[in-house]
């Protein structure tokens, strides 16, 4: 929060400390929301938001600007399927399209910032009334959106502002915001490592070459970035949605879920359990559908602000808390006493980590004689790691963190090295669409390859 400490060039009423505070402190309260009740906001008050927000500046004052509500239900949910799949398209209220005509005011996106700008002018006048919103950038397919909005080429939609009303079941919470100390600095470039993501040595990093789906520069090897960054970057990027029930899933990553889960051992009464970085926690979620109430859970990630969306994600899923504990994991140690965990999954994160084999070193020493591991990763012998490297690499690193797929026998002879192999199976055949299980040496070819083991 900021100060309002006085300025002797300022221009504020000395009486209007409190009121500016109260202001301030309510803009600040605002928080994205996904999950809208559908009731219907007045065309009248939907005009007056979009009012307020042209009170922006605007690049060259040209408003070169321009908005398409979208309030008719059927409508919106082709806007839904459009997307992608944004369930809260076809729940708002209506949603605002941002669009900007081409070819004025284009240099350093000066007509993107002007239609930004605009934006939170909108969401600010929407919060101030008591609405919720969230703005959109993932739209979806831009062909089957322009013809829906009979938008002509000489426009461009960039986004759009859903505005509704939340329901009584939506998160109150507002996602993690960086210190101040974090993000500005004066007179010179100063910011800490661990939240500058590293990239590909390169003599300049030309805007118009990096995109989502194509970004040269990016590094995928997690061996290349540090606990630190890796810490950092999962640690904000999990709050890319809200924690709701269901996120993070699909129908194809649930029935592989359900083929790890099947190895899972059979369990004492108060097991201690480890889940490491599960990072949105639908593997939690899954994982304690099938636990004993009297099984003890410690779900570890690298970054509290990953604990804190697993904590309320479960929390929406109906899950007691009191069940389940959440640990920091620094530096890649295990936050554990030697000799202290019957179990510890490894839910696909192995690919995730700078030294595999030294985690693996670290469940050694933090479970008990008998104790089990259960671990999958994305195999990078199979028709999924021959995707990744031809195409999905050569993208963006995604929001879960860099990864790079592992060779399922490499992993099999990691662990033959400290366990004693129960059970392993390939999930999977194709690259992406299906969760068949193979057994025997075809589980070395699955997308996904899930091993157990047991210390000694």
């Amino acid at each position: 929060m900021s100060s309002l400490r006085g300025d002797a060039g300022s221009t504020q009423s000395k009486t209007s400390t409190e009121e500016v505070r109260e202001i301030l402190d309510k803009l600040a309260s605002r928080s994205s929301c996904r999950e809208f009740d559908s009731s219907l906001i007045s065309p009248e008050t939907l005009e007056d938001i979009l009012c307020d927000g042209v009170e922006a500046p605007s690049s060259c004052n040209q408003q070169n600007w321009h908005f398409i509500v979208v309030a008719d239900p059927a409508q919106k949910l082709r806007a839904r399927d459009i997307s992608g799949g944004n369930h809260h398209f076809s729940e708002c209220s209506a949603l605002i399209y941002l669009c900007f005509q081409k070819g004025w005011t284009h240099g350093n996106l000066s007509i993107v910032q002007s239609v930004a700008g605009a934006c939170y002018h909108m969401m600010l006048s929407a919060h101030l009334r008591g609405f919720q919103c969230i703005w959109n950038a993932g739209i979806g397919d831009q062909i089957a959106l322009r013809e829906m909005l009979e938008l002509p080429q000489t426009f461009d939609v960039i986004g759009a502002l859903a505005i509704g009303r939340a329901k009584v079941t939506a998160p109150k919470i507002k996602a993690p915001r960086r210190s101040v100390n974090e993000i500005f600095s004066w007179e010179r470039f100063e910011r800490p490592e661990a939240s500058i993501y590293p990239v590909k040595e390169a003599v300049a990093y030309p805007f118009w070459e990096i995109r989502n789906d194509s970004n040269p520069f990016a590094l995928w090897d997690p061996r290349c970035w540090t606990w630190d960054q890796l810490a950092d970057f999962r640690g904000y990027s999990v709050w890319a949605k809200s924690p709701l029930a269901g996120v993070y899933v699909s129908r194809r990553q649930g029935d592989a879920l359900e083929a790890e889960h099947a190895l899972l051992p059979d369990l004492p009464l108060g097991a201690q359990v480890a889940e490491i970085m599960p990072w949105g926690g639908t593997s939690t979620t899954a994982l304690l559908n099938r636990l004993r109430s009297n099984v003890d859970l410690s779900v570890v990630e690298l970054s509290n602000n990953n604990l804190s969306f697993i904590r309320e994600r479960l929390s929406r899923e109906g899950h007691d808390l009191t069940q389940v504990n959440f640990d920091l994991m620094v530096n890649g140690q295990l936050p554990y006493t030697d000799a202290s965990m019957d179990l510890v999954i490894l839910p696909q994160m192995l690919e995730h980590v700078p030294n595999p084999t030294a985690l693996l070193d670290e469940v050694v020493r933090v479970l008990v004689p008998g104790g089990s591991v259960l671990a999958s990763v994305r195999n990078a012998n199979s028709a999924y790691g021959k995707l990744w490297k031809a195409e999905e690499s050569k993208a963006q690193v995604p929001n879960q963190g860099p990864f790079t797929p592992l060779s399922a026998t490499d992993v099999a002879a990691w662990f033959a090295a400290r366990f004693e192999i129960d059970q392993e199976v390939g999930i999977g055949i194709s690259a992406t669409g299906d969760a068949h299980v193979m057994t025997d040496d075809a589980c070395y070819s699955g997308r996904l390859y899930a091993i157990r083991g047991r210390l000694a």
